[in-house]
């Protein structure tokens, strides 16, 4: 990708960043990974084209043109929230992403939309999956692995947080979150 190619993508997830809270990509992806789908499913629940769906995430396009998409972008991130705090298991999960589909809508996403439980804090579960997809996006399982056995001797703590997170199972990782909290 060129410098100009580059500066472009960039502003496109600005704009994103100011519309819709967040660049299109990791609000797409989260509800891919909350929800269980692929692109090809999150783009046919939404109404878009696999390959639009893609440039969104990408930043070679802004913005989403469709009012309805956008609704339904929101109704999605509503349901992965009762889908991470258990209120919503995954075939009520499915049979709501049909409804969503054939819905219609408005053009702006609310805060509401936002990924919080009822209570206004995140879930245990979202805070997990943030924090592993952090670890996750700096290094690749093995090299953390490799980390976490140098840091051992000195820092068992340490090294016991790089494996649960950033090489082991997200309900592994919840139920350390959950053993250390106050």
């Amino acid at each position: 990708m060129d410098t100009a190619q580059q500066e472009a993508t960039a502003r496109a997830r600005e704009l994103q960043r100011s519309w819709y809270g967040e660049p299109l990509g990791a609000l797409f992806r989260r509800l891919i990974d909350d929800l269980g789908l692929n692109q090809a499913r999150l783009a046919a629940v939404l109404g878009l084209s696999a390959p639009m769906l893609s440039q969104l995430m990408s930043g070679q396009r802004a913005k989403i043109g469709n009012p309805a998409v956008v609704q339904r972008v929101q109704a999605l991130q509503e349901l992965a929230v009762q889908v991470a705090d258990g209120s919503v298991s995954a075939a009520e999960a499915t049979d709501r992403m049909d409804e969503v589909k054939k819905s219609q809508g408005g053009s702006v996403l609310t805060s509401a939309a936002q990924p919080t439980a009822g209570s206004g804090a995140p879930t245990v579960r979202r805070v997990v999956r943030e924090i592993q997809s952090l670890l996750r996006s700096v290094a690749a399982a093995g090299d953390i692995i490799d980390a976490a056995d140098s840091l051992a001797p000195a820092h068992p703590e340490l090294a016991e947080f790089l494996r649960v997170y950033g090489a082991g199972r997200t309900g592994d990782a919840v139920a350390h979150y959950e053993s250390h909290q106050n």
